[in-house]
């Protein structure tokens, strides 16, 4: 259902752009907001405000994925992560190789080779699920680890390529409210409001700084304790004494009101599951829903509006959108089957149980649909409005190329039972 609200949101962005009503949707987000009061106010146009700002929420969520991963997941071994993580160094290098590539001609921006290097997770995984049973567990495994490798990529190419001024004494105000964060996590603080209010200041430093403020969103992320209080044993021997406290009381007859004491139970067994939780999935749980259903389709709604008159067949035929095109349509799947292959063959790592080279490619080509990523990333790389529009048109285009191939080559170059081929298997 969210990839389903991200599309249409993306349809009605296209449609209202290209509609008599387009000068409605520019005015819109170009709208300027101002957030604060005096000296420290912030006043930025309310397309800004969603992708400095909402797109925080999003990229913090990436942080409590990747950080869970790392501690728990398919990235907590130098043996499970070397696959995906090598293939999706092959899907960013590959990619920016050909958008460099592309752009020879008079009219070509180098600057934008961070826009084919994006995957955006959602879509590729919500396409994977279309295929049911054909998509073995591995392969969804594999795309998984795979897309948080490259959205740390695509962190580390927002850092580093795209911020143009720093002003270091603020971000060192950032880099110190960060370390008070990461030392209230040593000392077992767990209030989401400290976290929340902490994060707040730190965006708003790196924001000032010039650091993209996504980066401190992720980055806070980190700080988040990954802990529980109690383990297993002790939830069940917490919850067994409340049980039975509660039933020498007398269990709720009906669904009214509890009486005081039974509240005073039910309360009790409430704080001892929230113990037995750490605050990292707490709020992953928690913000999953909001950054699905709000979050994404309002960057979609704000971002993919682009105009498709007369100019746009030009812009298909531009240096940056060949590029675009090149990098997601064909360096993706390319530079992941072909860096997957040197890792299997260098015997670094292994393909997962019943997961054959089919599955591999089209797994890449379903890498390629980079959408919102790669949308926010070209929002970062170009200053030109026709270069951004150009780029738009590209990422779209190319994005739904991808997810057509992935789908097809899964559907039907690979067996309908899991593949014999060996895990090691070239």
């Amino acid at each position: 259902m969210g990839v389903g609200l991200l599309a249409a949101a993306t349809l009605v962005a296209l449609v209202w752009a290209n509609s008599p009503w387009s000068s409605h949707y520019e005015a819109l987000f170009t709208t300027p907001l101002r957030v604060g009061f005096g000296s420290l106010e912030l006043v930025k146009p309310l397309r800004l405000w969603v992708n400095d700002g909402l797109m925080g929420i999003f990229f913090f969520v990436i942080g409590l994925e990747i950080k869970r991963e790392l501690l728990a997941g398919e990235l907590d071994s130098v043996r499970k992560a070397a696959l995906p993580a090598i293939a999706a160094v092959g899907g960013m290098v590959v990619p920016a190789a050909l958008y460099i590539g592309a752009q020879s001609g008079a009219d070509g921006v180098v600057e934008g080779w961070g826009v084919p290097m994006a995957t955006d997770i959602a879509f590729a995984l919500g396409a994977l699920a279309i295929l049911g049973s054909r998509a073995p567990t591995g392969l969804k495994v594999f795309l998984t680890a795979l897309a948080i490798v490259d959205d740390i990529g695509a962190i580390l190419v927002i850092a580093v390529a795209y911020t143009d001024e720093i002003a270091l004494g603020t971000l060192g105000a950032g880099i110190l409210l960060l370390s008070l964060a990461a030392l209230a996590n040593r000392f077992d603080v767990r209030n989401a409001l400290f976290y929340f209010l902490l994060g707040l200041l730190v965006w708003l430093a790196f924001l000032k700084s010039g650091v993209h403020a996504t980066v401190a969103a992720l980055l806070m992320a980190l700080a988040i304790p990954a802990r529980t209080r109690i383990d297993g044993a002790g939830l069940v021997q917490e919850m067994s004494a409340h049980l039975k406290q509660l039933r020498a009381i007398g269990l709720p007859a009906d669904t009214r009101l509890n009486t005081p004491e039974q509240q005073q139970r039910v309360t009790a067994m409430g704080e001892t599951v929230e113990r037995a939780e750490a605050p990292l999935q707490r709020l992953e749980h928690a913000l999953h829903p909001l950054v699905t259903y709000v979050v994404l389709p309002v960057f979609a709604l704000a971002n993919a509006g682009v105009a498709l008159g007369a100019e746009g067949g030009a812009s298909v035929m531009h240096p940056i959108a060949i590029g675009v095109a090149l990098g997601l349509v064909v360096g993706k799947p390319v530079g992941i089957t072909l860096f997957s292959w040197i890792a299997v063959k260098a015997g670094v790592a292994d393909l997962p149980a019943g997961v054959g080279w089919a599955h591999v490619v089209g797994v890449g080509a379903l890498a390629g649909v980079g959408f919102t990523m790669a949308l926010f990333v070209g929002s970062l790389a170009f200053s030109d409005d026709g270069q951004v529009a150009t780029s738009k048109i590209a990422v779209l285009a190319a994005s739904a190329i991808s997810c057509a191939a992935g789908l097809l080559i899964l559907r039907f170059l690979v067996p309908s039972e899991p593949s014999s081929e060996e895990p090691a298997g070239g």
